[in-house]
């Protein structure tokens, strides 16, 4: 998979998000980076994903992905 800029205007870092909405349900989705690029999805780097906010009376869904942790020596 080759890396993806962040979607905002002038920024030049890596995207490690994608944001979608569901308008039906005055929802913002944040998740992990897709594997595809989506039309209709904006991908967003660390600190754009970190600073997202919704309009008033919508709610922000964060999606988060913990990596497993070994045991052993």
């Amino acid at each position: 998979m080759l890396s993806r800029l962040c979607s905002r205007v002038a920024c030049p870092r890596d995207a490690v998000a994608t944001l979608t909405y569901v308008y039906a349900d005055s929802m913002a989705v944040l998740g992990p980076l897709s594997h595809n690029h989506e039309p209709h999805a904006y991908d967003l780097c660390a600190i754009h994903a970190e600073r997202l906010s919704a309009p008033q009376g919508w709610q922000i869904v964060r999606h988060e992905v913990f990596r497993e942790v070994g045991y052993g020596a």
